[in-house]
């Protein structure tokens, strides 16, 4: 397992053991929103902010890839859906392990709705890339949500650790979920997973504020990081809030520490 560990060890930190992803997929589900037109200028801005590892589509990499600057850990996401469909929470796979391979990716992502009407066909999809990445030797994260007619609260904390439980049951080497909300329940999440749990970032917040007490309670629950995407690349200071929520992260800074990061 070597080559994976090898992977792994580009986008978690190898002191810390924990990572900042800065996930780019947004342009299929939604288009090309704030702060995704041009790539090379995000990328460029959370790099110097501190990222671990960027997460986009195949397309993209080249769209983003600078040539020059501090280097970074790259993650292709395999998953994708639109707004446009009939059913936004049907994901399907749009990219292989080995065209990531091709592309130099460390690690690949996978998009899981459970609850969707689709969700088998999700969970097939899981099964099937968490095999290719066992034999290719790449890092496997798990984006597991759930999100369908039977789920009344996406974040209920039940709903929340049994879908960290199934991304690691089937394989996933990172698993990614929404924060539930408090310490206590995400505890939950955490223990139930025997591998690390990052949290989501979803929509964009109405202060910075809430973006660190988010982090800060995912962290001392025993999280291994984060992956906010909007919050971050949407900032009016990509560089500046990736710092410090990357000072949280590997450093255990303060909500105080992190502010001053951000006045400057």
């Amino acid at each position: 397992m070597i080559g994976k560990k090898i992977r792994l060890e580009r986008i978690i930190d190898r002191n810390s053991r924990r990572t900042v992803i800065i996930p780019m997929d947004h342009g299929v589900t939604v288009g090309p929103i704030e702060g995704l037109a041009d790539m090379r200028i995000t990328v460029s801005k959370v790099v110097a902010g501190g990222a671990n590892a960027i997460l986009m589509h195949k397309g993209m990499v080249r769209a983003g890839h600078r040539g020059a600057g501090k280097d970074v850990g790259l993650i292709i996401h395999l998953s994708g859906g639109t707004s446009m469909s009939p059913d936004p929470n049907a994901k399907e796979l749009v990219c292989t392990v080995e065209e990531a391979i091709k592309l130099g990716a460390d690690a690949v992502s996978v998009h899981i709705n459970l609850g969707a009407e689709t969700d088998k066909e999700m969970l097939g999809q899981l099964g099937f890339i968490s095999e290719r990445c066992l034999q290719w030797q790449m890092p496997l994260v798990a984006m597991m949500y759930t999100r369908g007619p039977k789920i009344k609260d996406e974040f209920d904390v039940k709903n929340v650790k049994h879908a960290a439980r199934v991304g690691a049951e089937l394989g996933a080497d990172i698993v990614k979920v929404p924060y539930t909300g408090s310490v206590d329940t995400f505890t939950e999440v955490v223990q139930g997973c025997p591998v690390p749990v990052v949290i989501a970032g979803g929509p964009k917040m109405d202060s910075d504020e809430d973006i660190f007490k988010m982090v800060e309670g995912a962290l001392k629950a025993g999280a291994a990081g984060l992956s906010i995407g909007r919050n971050a690349f949407q900032h009016k200071s990509p560089d500046k809030i990736v710092e410090a929520l990357s000072k949280m992260v590997h450093h255990n800074a303060t909500i105080e520490e992190t502010a001053a990061i951000l006045n400057g």
